[in-house]
């Protein structure tokens, strides 16, 4: 994935405390290319959205429902 703009559809959700302290929110998207990637985001948006949902980020921005 390149800093450009892209947009996908959310396929899971997951949340850890990977490095013992910090808790990190992820989404697995599968974008509209047909290639997957997993997206880290904040607490506001991780609670917003729901499998099946799609996302678009900017180039110069942050990810945000569509």
């Amino acid at each position: 994935m390149t800093d450009d703009g892209w947009s996908g559809t959310v396929r899971k959700k997951s949340r850890g405390l990977l490095d013992g302290s910090n808790l990190y929110r992820r989404l697995e998207l599968e974008l509209d290319d047909g290639t997957s990637t997993t997206v880290r985001v904040g607490k506001e948006l991780w609670r917003q959205v729901e499998v099946g949902d799609r996302l678009v980020k900017d180039a110069d921005g942050d990810p945000r429902p569509a």
